[in-house]
């Protein structure tokens, strides 16, 4: 009878054993699953500001402690102008983490989400392994709280911008956009548009982005629009910064002091570009850059759509920026996606419909320059 009892309990614990194992073999297969993310560590912050105070001395009661709408300031602080940070780090994470930085009326949502519904940059790099930093730049976003009053407007703008982000003329898309037509898809990239809360200020910005590189050390920028001229500028004070990858640079081009190119017009506006000194220039030749157009930006210029136009003059631009960084001895790329087979890209190539192949050209990019 004791043996039986003792052969019943080395079965049990064998079946206990196999089931075990086979349990750990399935969660393996789960966590290699190429749809999965796993996460190690996430979390949010604020980086940079200042914070300012009113003359005198805060008293609860006789200030309306409980009417924060109509308030007696003295005495009182106010914490803005600062940044704020979304980061989430996966597992076995490559070295250098990706630094998104949104363009003009935008927040990190540019990088979390297509209007259509599809995974954004965030989730397509996580499932690389890159670490994700997603930026809120000073008075914009979740870094709505200003130091600076401004007047906020509600203009009827939705076709001006459909026409700066170059889906198409008024409410008519290109040919071949690579864009969802789903009514939804163009009503949520509408209201991801977000303004500004404070006065724009660049220099704000870049301190303030650089502060944040100060904090988590060495990374690989990432840019989009608006963004694109204040990241170089960026990268000239802070050598955290190991790479650029930029998505359609409109401004803020920046040339040696005696190598400022001539203004160039376009229809509704003229961009010019900045100068530094030789020495501050050279820096930017220490990284490696990419930048990014896509489709619908003509070679010549047209008299009969401004969203075109000032598009020739960015592309133009980066042209020139381009042979004046090499030939210093940089290391620029500079891709227009229709010469690559990627036809219909917008203002917005990480959210079109063709988003994981633009990804992935980024992605070659990073590994041919050793970059993770």
């Amino acid at each position: 009878m004791k043996n039986k009892i003792r052969n019943w309990k080395n079965a049990l614990t064998l079946l206990l054993i196999i089931l075990s194992l086979s349990c750990d073999n399935d969660e393996k297969v789960v966590l290699e699953d190429k749809d999965i993310i796993e996460i190690r560590d996430q979390g949010s912050f604020t980086v940079g500001g200042k914070v300012i105070r009113s003359t005198g001395t805060f008293d609860s009661v006789a200030h309306g402690f409980f009417n924060p709408t109509n308030q007696n300031t003295e005495g009182q602080t106010l914490h803005g102008d600062h940044a704020t940070v979304f980061y989430q780090i996966p597992t076995q994470a490559k070295k250098l983490p990706l630094v998104f930085w949104h363009g003009y009326g935008q927040s990190m949502r540019t990088w979390q989400t297509t209007p259509d519904g599809r995974e954004g940059f965030q989730s397509i790099f996580l499932k690389k392994k890159y670490p994700v930093y997603l930026i809120d730049q000073p008075r914009r976003g979740q870094s709505g709280r200003s130091t600076e009053p401004m007047t906020l407007s509600a203009n009827t703008d939705d076709q001006l911008w459909f026409g700066i982000f170059r889906l198409g003329v008024n409410n008519e898309f290109y040919p071949n956009v690579q864009f969802s037509k789903e009514p939804e898809a163009l009503n949520q990239f509408y209201r991801q548009i977000t303004p500004d809360t404070g006065p724009l200020d660049i220099e704000l910005n870049i301190k303030t982005i650089s502060t944040l590189f100060d904090k988590i050390g060495p990374g690989i920028l990432v840019t989009h629009s608006h963004s694109g001229g204040q990241g170089w500028l960026t990268a000239l004070r802070n050598e955290n910064i190991k790479a650029i990858i930029c998505f359609e640079p409109g401004s803020n081009f920046v040339f040696p002091e005696n190598e400022i190119p001539n203004p160039i017009p376009y229809l509704g506006g003229t961009l010019s570009a900045r100068g530094v000194s030789e020495e501050t220039f050279k820096k930017l030749t220490k990284i490696p850059i990419v930048i990014y157009y896509g489709d619908y930006i003509p070679k010549e210029k047209v008299l009969d759509n401004p969203g075109k136009e000032q598009w020739r003059a960015a592309l133009e631009m980066a042209k020139k920026w381009t042979i004046v960084v090499n030939k210093y001895g940089g290391d620029v790329t500079l891709v227009h996606l229709p010469k690559k087979g990627l036809i219909g890209n917008t203002h917005f190539p990480m959210s079109d419909l063709n988003n994981k192949k633009v990804a992935d050209f980024m992605n070659q990019w990073l590994e041919t320059k050793n970059l993770y």
